[in-house]
């Protein structure tokens, strides 16, 4: 398998299962259930290793801008959708702007490699 195929599937792993570990952050109520107290640091744990493995490719500030970009935006939609949090115009637009800059990146950056 290509290693930046392998970097990439790395990345993506590690950026669900941040988002995971951050949705149980939420549901762990400050840490007093444990079961979703275990599973974000778990997917916490998980999600560093798999960003470790994205760095063998990716540059580090490449990786964590792509990582906590899409990390933010999907956190925000599992927010939205499963939270019932509410998004106002500026976040939408916000959200947006990371997004652009996510595929700026990904798109027309020679740093990262393709």
């Amino acid at each position: 398998m290509h290693q930046s195929l392998i970097s990439y599937a790395a990345l993506a792993t590690a950026i669900v299962l941040e988002v995971i570990g951050t949705t149980a952050l939420q549901q762990s109520q400050q840490f007093t259930r444990v079961l979703p107290t275990v599973v974000m640091g778990a997917c916490y744990f998980a999600s560093f290793y798999f960003l470790s493995v994205a760095l063998r490719t990716f540059p580090v500030g490449i990786a964590y801008a792509i990582w906590s970009g899409l990390g933010i935006v999907l956190i925000s939609a599992v927010g939205y959708f499963v939270f019932r949090q509410s998004l106002d115009l500026a976040a939408l637009i916000g959200l947006g702007l990371i997004m652009a800059g996510v595929i700026v990146v990904n798109v027309f950056s020679n740093t990262v490699s393709h």
